[in-house]
């Protein structure tokens, strides 16, 4: 038996002088906690919408101080015409656009009728039932109290309109969603996992002693999952748009070019990765639990990033999924060019820059 706990003595002391160990066992669980209890929040809070008010009367104005009153919306845009309607939603700032009709107020007073148009953009259909719900409460509750002041049964009838996705396919939503994660994930995780693979069996020290340079190994041990994952992309492409029916509405040659920046990226995140962990499990853990669920929650894949609080919000930032699956939607649902998406883009060209510069300092380290 003293044998026995002498045993057991020695494998917490091996545990605990592992750093990395113990980030795998305390650290992550406790982020992993934290990250759902705060970030899966189905509340609506401070949406965006524009208002287009063709009526611009006292009636008009106060159920538009009724609404941004609330804590669900916010005012990002008072618009002049229609066509401007488009336009806000092809920036990506506006969930929602509420539309006021000519002579509101009069219609509103005198036959006890009037119409507003709610036109939401679907291309994420979860948020966009949510904000008609919200909406359309305010509208009923602001209709309420007017009759409560007035006299007679006076009502206000909403028209609502989906953009980009009228039959709220949910398909919108996630294919663009899993495309990132699963990018991410098989990028990363089957580099991370080859390399650690190589260090485990020595293998590595070989190759560091061979006359290549340390870009040469990378792009050696890269571009193999390159083309594997180019073809992952084109098999997705494939089945979205012929089994469901998701549409390219923008350029097909963008689209590759924004999925091969985003796969590059993976691929020297996954070496970075690498650099860190000494075994396989290592690696696997870093990719799968500490990679891919922080990326599935917070990148607005599942919930609304602009519902989670501050600290979170901001850490979707550094999240890369969250500005490819911005650019996905762009273009596939919207139909955009590069010049609403130019932001994303060179967000992730610098975090692509970013992991491959670390990788091969990484690599001159062991070199040296």
């Amino acid at each position: 038996m003293k044998r026995f706990l002498s045993f057991i003595k020695k494998e917490f002391h091996h545990i605990f002088r592992d750093v990395r160990s113990l980030v795998i066992i305390f650290g992550i669980p406790v982020a992993e906690i934290l990250i759902f209890g705060f970030a899966i929040n189905t509340d609506l809070k401070d949406a965006r919408i524009a208002i287009l008010d063709k009526s611009k009367d006292a009636t008009s104005q106060r159920l538009t101080n009724k609404i941004l009153s609330s804590d669900y919306f916010i005012l990002e845009k008072n618009l002049d015409h229609e066509n401007q309607i488009h336009e806000v939603f092809k920036e990506g700032k506006v969930r929602a656009v509420l539309v006021y009709e000519p002579n509101f107020g009069k219609n509103f007073e005198k036959e006890g009728k009037a119409s507003v148009q709610l036109i939401l953009d679907a291309s994420e259909p979860n948020t966009a039932n949510m904000l008609n719900g919200y909406m359309s409460s305010l509208i009923n509750d602001f209709v309420l109290k007017e009759n409560q002041l007035g006299s007679g049964n006076i009502m206000i009838i909403p028209e609502v309109r989906m953009f980009y996705n009228p039959e709220l396919k949910s398909v919108f939503m996630f294919v663009p969603g899993t495309m990132a994660i699963i990018l991410l994930l098989i990028s990363a995780l089957m580099t991370s996992i080859t390399i650690t693979r190589e260090k485990e069996l020595g293998t590595m020290e070989v190759l560091l002693g061979s006359p290549l340079k340390p870009i040469q190994i990378i792009l050696g041990k890269v571009t193999p999952y390159l083309i594997l994952s180019m073809g992952n992309v084109i098999t997705i492409l494939l089945l979205a748009y012929y089994v469901f029916g998701l549409p390219i509405a923008g350029s097909l040659t963008l689209l590759i070019g924004e999925c091969l920046l985003f796969i590059l990226l993976s691929l020297s995140l996954g070496i970075l990765i690498s650099t860190v962990s000494s075994t396989m499990q290592q690696a696997m853990l870093f990719s799968m639990v500490g990679l891919m669920m922080p990326s599935m929650l917070l990148s607005g894949f599942i919930f609304p990033v602009e519902n989670m609080p501050d600290i979170l919000y901001y850490v979707s930032f550094a999240m890369p999924p969250r500005w490819f699956i911005e650019i996905l939607k762009s273009i596939m649902i919207k139909g955009n060019g590069i010049a609403f998406i130019w932001k994303e883009t060179l967000i992730l060209l610098g975090m692509t820059l970013l992991f491959i510069a670390l990788s091969i300092k990484k690599f001159k380290i062991r070199l040296e």
